[in-house]
């Protein structure tokens, strides 16, 4: 029977570049098949929901098939307890731990009926993330009393998130030959006075049930200009919002606009929502005594976020190292894997 680093070794081995799911979905539906039924495994797309009611209370557990692009990492190799490779802590390792519950026959055989949701393009844009389609195609998945996204969390229990906005701020200048710059208006130097503003623009932090969000503005991207010898007539900028869950996106919207209002066009591109706290609710506080420690906010954005939007309770929660998504050295400890599994089983089965 394969190890938890065995089936997280034949993940990363299996390579799931956003877009480029099916062969991961494909070996996940066949290695679950065998212990539940083909009406159990229900394949949307290049997405998997694995489980089935039978009338217990429901418990969800989530995680994405899809990693970033590879970074000569795509081989998995494990080294004096270390899992190395694409997508180990983001997050492969989650869904190993999610194969191996779905498989366990207490687990199974346990007081919930318990469900595991394995969705691709979560990487990518938002509006393409298949969980949507999920959500559409099993909206008995509504019916969960909790829900577990198995992002990488450090071992640690993380709540709701923030909202993520994205915007083109735009300086508008007037093309002129750079020898003889009066004669026009350079955009990226007019952008200038509000770029030393954002150098020194400070993080807030906001108190949400008792957990600290850092609203974030973050200018990530610039271009402009045409050649080295004409005075550019536009500049662009993305501005990367990150708002806690106590804003809508109406109001996270008006934050941004406020902030970027020396510019002379602001377009919203794209726009996520943060996910809020199930505060009362009792699972919550079993994982909670489970996992030890305090709470955590989440600062990043995960699909806790388009679940509680649809009314689902969902908290993060998973082995993955918080620092090393996305990393070309991306790793994961071997015990993070059989501490989440330990506790998520005991979880389950209580």
């Amino acid at each position: 029977m394969s190890t938890l680093v065995d089936t997280l070794v034949e993940l990363v081995d299996t390579p799931s570049v956003t877009g480029s799911e099916g062969r991961i979905a494909t070996l996940i539906a066949s290695r679950l098949m065998p212990v539940w039924t083909l009406q159990a495994t229900h394949r949307i797309g290049n997405s998997l929901v694995v489980g089935e009611r039978t009338g217990r209370p429901l418990m969800a557990m989530y995680g994405h098939l899809d990693t970033v692009p590879e970074q000569d990492n795509g081989i998995a190799f494990v080294d004096d307890g270390v899992v190395y490779g694409l997508g180990t802590s983001d997050m492969k390792a989650g869904l190993a731990v999610m194969v191996h519950l779905l498989e366990d026959e207490e687990v199974r055989s346990g007081p919930y009926d318990v469900v595991g949701v394995f969705y691709d393009k979560e990487e990518g844009a938002h509006d393409d993330n298949g969980l949507e389609a999920v959500l559409d195609h099993a909206d008995w998945l509504s019916q969960a009393e909790l829900s577990i996204v198995m992002e990488p969390t450090d071992m640690a229990l993380e709540l709701g998130c923030n909202g993520v906005m994205n915007a083109d701020v735009i300086f508008h200048g007037h093309a002129a030959h750079s020898a003889r710059p009066w004669l026009g208006e350079n955009a990226v130097t007019k952008a200038g006075e509000w770029l030393a503003m954002m150098h020194r623009f400070d993080t807030e932090e906001v108190d949400v049930g008792g957990l600290g969000y850092r609203e974030v503005f973050s200018v990530t991207q610039a271009e402009g200009g045409i050649a080295n010898n004409v005075l550019p007539a536009k500049f662009r900028l993305n501005m990367n919002y990150r708002f806690p869950p106590v804003y809508t996106l109406t109001e996270a919207e008006q934050r941004l606009r406020l902030v970027t209002e020396a510019a002379d066009e602001v377009i919203v591109r794209d726009r996520a929502p943060a996910g809020t706290i199930p505060e009362g609710n009792p699972h919550l506080e079993r994982l909670e005594a489970l996992v030890g420690g305090e709470r955590a906010p989440k600062q990043g954005w995960t699909d806790v976020a388009r679940l509680t939007s649809r009314g689902i309770p969902a908290v993060n929660f998973g082995p993955g190292v918080v620092a090393q998504a996305h990393q070309k050295t991306e790793h994961v400890p071997v015990e993070n894997l059989e501490r989440v599994y330990a506790i998520m089983r005991e979880f389950l089965l209580n």
